[in-house]
């Protein structure tokens, strides 16, 4: 089997400029995702990863410390402690992921929108349901994110991201106390649900949201690399997304 470069009419992506189909014409590898945005992603990842365990621990205590004394140890406050920080690094990295869209290449901005007025992206979205559910025959293949990973990353990253900073911050609040900025920006929130016990059910279910998004966004991935020959994973570390054609000369 022989590697080609790939055609030009099978990258259909709505998000791909001129330049990078011209490129594609020429060339099996784009440079797609900068370093700003690659070193987000994988933070972001362990951080989600911290918050999901701790806060797990956090809606569910560990039934027994330990050995000795309660006064003798300290490990719901590290608990606590890391989920906090992981929150932190979580929100800085997001507002550094929304200034690099503003300055970063393309691809950087469809982690912020949807093209919802756009006939053809429907249409796109609904072949890749078909493609994801082994009802569509052939992968069609994108320089960025095809149309249904875009709408997924808005829903469950752009949206959920913020919900959970939002309430997460909100719940902070409660022990910093009033007047404290994090009640001066968050307080709000708790003003509007009027129960804490209800802000906190919401900010255990956005948990579980981002759980559901995690394990599909794997899963596709990975299949993704095997089945639609173009590169995912490596993609997020390198940048390059690679096209291959396992069709011989």
């Amino acid at each position: 089997m022989a590697q080609s470069t790939p055609d030009k009419a099978l990258l259909e992506g709505l998000h791909a400029d001129p330049h990078d189909l011209a490129t594609a014409s020429r060339q099996t590898s784009i440079y797609v995702y900068e370093a700003p945005v690659r070193i987000w992603h994988w933070i972001n990842a362990l951080a989600i990863l911290t918050l999901m365990v701790t806060g797990y621990f956090i809606g569910s205590p560990l039934p027994t410390m330990g050995t000795g004394e309660a006064y003798d140890q300290f490990i719901f406050g590290y608990i606590r402690f890391t989920h906090f920080a992981a929150g932190m690094i979580l929100t800085v990295g997001f507002f550094g992921r929304i200034y690099w869209a503003f300055f970063g290449n393309h691809h950087s901005r469809q982690l912020f929108y949807v093209p919802f007025w756009k006939a053809e992206y429907w249409r796109e979205v609904l072949y890749e349901v078909r493609w994801y559910l082994f009802l569509a025959k052939e992968p069609k293949k994108y320089v960025g994110h095809n149309p249904l990973a875009q709408l997924a990353m808005f829903f469950f990253i752009t949206l959920g991201m913020t919900f959970m900073i939002v309430t997460g911050w909100a719940l902070y609040a409660e022990g910093t106390g009033q007047g404290s900025w994090p009640d001066i920006l968050f307080g709000w929130v708790l003003g509007i649900l009027h129960n804490s016990q209800r802000l906190h059910t919401l900010h255990h279910l956005g948990m579980w949201w981002i759980v559901v998004f995690m394990i599909i966004h794997i899963y596709v991935a990975i299949r993704e690399d095997i089945m639609s020959r173009q590169s995912i994973v490596s993609t997020m570390i390198s940048g390059h997304r690679t096209f291959k054609d396992d069709r011989p000369d």
